[in-house]
């Protein structure tokens, strides 16, 4: 659903539908009998993720809940129309700082964020629930919550497939359909033309997705890529190696895992039409004795660990093949276990790094000595 509005006007905007959303999924949550009903439908939509273009409308926005949404909705029963003697909302407190999801939070605060988002509003759990999450495109594909469904998009996001990543974080229970609130700014041609040709372009618009810049089996791809999808492989397509903690049986099963560097190497030389066939040999060689050298490893590391080689630490006290890449364990371990780093999802956010700006003779910019 979208909604126009202008300048000073937006945020008027932004606040009524923050309210009514917010009380209006209060009411429903009372209506059906609370934190007392343990499968709450209303559940999904008590949690309201707003999603924002860029870190300065999420800023302005942020005030608006902090101040203005958390003292209003203490007594937004009291509105209804001159006619109804109940109206459509209920009273609700919520928390005094709405959770943020944004490149300003640092990775931990990240993860336990997502954590907090999966927690239900009854139970144990409902002290830890969320009330309202920022964001900016951060969340685009990194959410997979199934219980969101409910979300404002300040807004046209600038490429479509943006639009259809960020909206697509919420209804992800197929029984619990998703419900995506867009509010548009008149005075921004990009947002005046989506909001004129609303429906039309929403029943047609995985045909304006942009297309994506790939460069397959380029040296960073292998290096982040190649041990993941190898293990993967292996384990996927021999039954021994498939259980959680069957790492180990590379020792008996190596010689049965050519398979492995056969189909990731064909892959490589056949990725590409435009490759001659002496550059498509070339990468198929290399690749091929990318892989071989990751499976001798993965025997070496097994025979080391003596009978206990888990894929990821996840049971028991076997210790794990694969790494994630930020780690602190990963920098203890030997060259050939550094091999074995792999993300469990590309989609987590990474370090941030500090940069220093130097002049040509060697002083920091703001240096004054």
């Amino acid at each position: 659903m979208g909604v126009s509005g202008q300048g000073r006007s937006l945020k008027v905007v932004l606040l009524r539908t923050y309210l009514a959303l917010l009380g209006a999924s209060q009411k429903l949550w009372e209506a059906e009998k609370g934190a007392r009903n343990q499968n709450n439908p209303v559940d999904p939509y008590m949690t309201l993720v707003g999603y924002f273009n860029s870190l300065r409308e999420l800023g302005g926005s942020r005030r608006i809940v902090e101040d203005e949404v958390r003292s209003l909705l203490e007594a937004y029963s009291d509105r209804k129309r001159e006619t109804e003697a109940i109206g459509w909302f209920a009273d609700r407190k919520i928390a005094d700082d709405p959770l943020e999801l944004t490149s300003r939070v640092n990775t931990s605060q990240v993860a336990e964020a997502k954590g907090r988002l999966d927690k239900t509003f009854h139970g144990s759990d409902r002290k830890h629930a969320v009330d309202v999450v920022l964001a900016t495109n951060m969340i685009s594909v990194g959410l997979d919550i199934t219980r969101l469904g409910l979300m404002v998009v300040l807004g046209q996001p600038k490429t479509t497939a943006e639009y259809i990543q960020a909206t697509s974080r919420v209804g992800r229970d197929d029984e619990r359909p998703g419900l995506v609130i867009t509010l548009m700014n008149i005075h921004r041609p990009r947002d005046r033309s989506h909001y004129e040709r609303f429906q039309a372009w929403h029943n047609t618009f995985y045909r304006a997705v942009e297309a994506t810049s790939v460069t397959p089996f380029s040296p960073r791809a292998i290096d982040r890529g190649l041990a993941g999808i190898t293990v993967a492989l292996a384990r996927l397509g021999c039954d021994r190696l498939t259980a959680p903690k069957q790492a180990i049986q590379i020792n008996q099963e190596r010689q049965n895992l050519e398979f492995v560097a056969e189909a990731i190497s064909e892959r490589a030389a056949n990725h590409d039409k435009e490759l001659s066939k002496d550059e498509a040999e070339t990468l198929r060689l290399h690749i091929r004795a990318a892989v071989t050298d990751l499976l001798d490893d993965w025997e070496h590391l097994a025979t080391e660990e003596q009978g206990k080689l888990q894929y990821q630490k996840e049971v028991g006290d076997a210790p794990p093949l694969l790494y994630d890449p930020l780690d602190p364990e990963l920098l203890k371990q030997n060259l050939r276990a550094k091999k074995f780093k792999a993300q469990r999802s590309l989609r987590d956010v990474e370090q941030s790094v500090d940069l220093w700006i130097q002049r040509p003779d060697g002083q920091d910019f703001g240096d004054e000595s």
